[in-house]
C-alpha cells in the first residue's frame, strides 16, 4: 500500500487503526506523545515520539514523504495549516472531526443543549450536508469546524477524508459512557433511573468502526466528510440491559417520563431528542460495512473498565468523565429521591 504515519496511534482510535492499517499491507509509523506500542500491533509497526504541537517534529516524522497521514488528535485551524503545509510530502490525509460540529439550522447544536430553548432540533438521520456551527475557536466543536474548512479548502493540494463519529465506545476511552452502568454495577446498585423513558438515542460509534472507515478512506484517497458511526444506534434502555447482559446481573430499571430530576435519571447518553447520522454516504462512496455491534464489542469494554476501576478511584482514571458529569455516581440523592416514593 505505502508508508503511512499515524498520529495519535495509542488513543482510543488510534490503537486499532494501526492495526487495521498494517493488517492491509501498509508500512505503519506509530506516532503518539509517549511513543508507546499496542500489545496487538504486528512487529514491524515503527512507533516514534512526538508533541503534536512541534511543527518541526512533525515534519520530521513525515520526513521526504508518505502516502497516508492519519491525524486523530487534529483540531482548529492550525493543526490545519500543519497538515497543508506538507502537502506536496503527503499524498492524502484522513482526519478525525465529530458530530458535534451539526447544528440544526436554527441556531442550536451541542453548545446550546443546556441553555434555555437551546435543544437543537435535528433531523432523522443527519446527513453530511447538515449545516454546521460557525468555524472559530469557541468551543471544541467550532474549533472542528475550523479544522475541516481549512482542510477542505486545500483539497486540491491535498485530498483529506473528514470523518465525524458520534460518542465513541472501546478500550482506552479518555469519557467511556458505559462507566455508568459498569460501575452502578460494580457498586451493587441495582435499581437505577433513566430520563426520557429511556429512548434517548445518541449514535454510538465503536473505535473500531471508525479504524475500518479508516483502513477503506486510506485506500481511496479523495477530498469528502464522512458521518462515522455504527448501525443503528441503541437506545440507553438497551445500552443498560447489554452491560447488564456481559456482567451478568440483573436490575430493575425505573422510567421517567420527561428529563432527570436534578442528577437522578441523567446518564452521558440522556437527550431528549434524537442524535442519529446518515451512514449511506460511507457506504456508497467507500463499501463501508461495520466491523462490530455495539452489543458484540461490549465485552472488551466491559472488561477494560472493571480492570480499571479496580486500579483507581473513577474520578482519577476518567478526570475528563468527572469533569463533565460530576453527579454521574449520586448515589445519596437518588437514595432520597426513592425514599420519598418518588418512583
Amino acid at each position: 500500500m505505502g508508508r503511512a504515519v499515524v498520529i495519535g496511534a495509542c488513543g482510543q482510535i488510534g490503537s486499532p487503526a494501526v492495526q487495521a492499517l498494517a493488517r492491509d499491507g501498509w508500512e505503519v509509523t506509530a506516532v503518539s506523545r509517549g511513543g508507546g506500542r499496542a500489545e496487538d500491533w504486528p512487529g514491524e509497526v515503527r512507533t516514534r515520539r512526538l508533541d503534536r504541537e512541534d511543527d518541526a517534529a512533525l515534519g520530521s516524522q513525515i520526513g521526504e514523504g508518505c502516502d497516508l497521514v492519519v491525524d486523530l488528535v487534529a483540531y482548529g485551524a492550525r493543526h490545519a495549516r500543519q497538515l497543508t503545509g506538507l502537502a506536496g510530502r503527503i499524498g492524502a490525509a484522513v482526519v478525525v472531526s465529530s458530530v458535534s460540529v451539526y447544528e440544526d439550522g436554527e441556531g442550536r447544536g451541542f453548545d446550546t443543549m443546556g441553555e434555555p430553548g437551546g435543544l437543537p432540533r435535528y433531523p432523522v438521520p443527519i446527513g453530511e450536508d447538515q449545516v454546521t456551527v460557525p468555524p472559530g475557536d469557541a468551543s471544541y466543536s467550532t474549533g472542528k469546524v475550523a479544522l475541516e474548512r481549512e482542510l477542505l479548502a486545500a483539497a486540491d493540494r491535498l485530498p483529506v477524508t473528514v470523518l465525524r463519529p458520534g460518542a465513541i465506545h472501546g478500550p482506552y476511552s479518555p469519557l467511556p459512557r458505559e462507566l455508568y452502568f459498569v460501575k452502578r454495577n460494580l457498586d451493587g446498585r441495582r435499581r437505577r433511573v433513566l430520563a426520557f423513558r429511556g429512548e434517548s438515542l445518541f449514535h454510538t460509534s465503536a473505535a473500531r468502526n471508525i479504524a475500518e472507515l479508516i483502513r477503506l478512506a486510506a485506500a481511496l484517497p479523495g477530498s469528502r466528510v464522512l458521518n462515522a458511526c455504527d448501525p443503528l444506534p441503541p437506545t440507553v434502555a438497551d445500552i443498560g440491559a447489554a452491560v447488564d447482559a456481559v456482567m451478568e446481573v440483573e436490575t430493575e430499571t425505573v422510567l421517567l417520563d420527561g428529563p432527570a430530576q436534578a442528577s437522578v435519571g441523567s446518564s452521558p447518553w440522556s437527550v431528549e431528542l434524537p442524535v442519529v447520522c446518515d451512514m449511506s454516504a460511507a457506504e456508497r462512496e467507500l463499501g463501508y460495512r461495520p466491523v462490530v455491534s455495539y452489543r458484540d464489542s461490549l465485552p472488551e469494554m466491559v472488561a477494560w473498565l472493571t480492570r480499571r476501576l479496580s486500579e483507581r478511584d473513577w474520578r482519577e482514571a476518567f478526570p475528563s468523565l468527572a469533569r463533565i458529569y460530576p453527579d454521574l455516581f449520586d448515589y445519596a440523592a437518588e437514595d432520597a429521591w426513592f425514599a420519598a416514593g418518588r418512583a
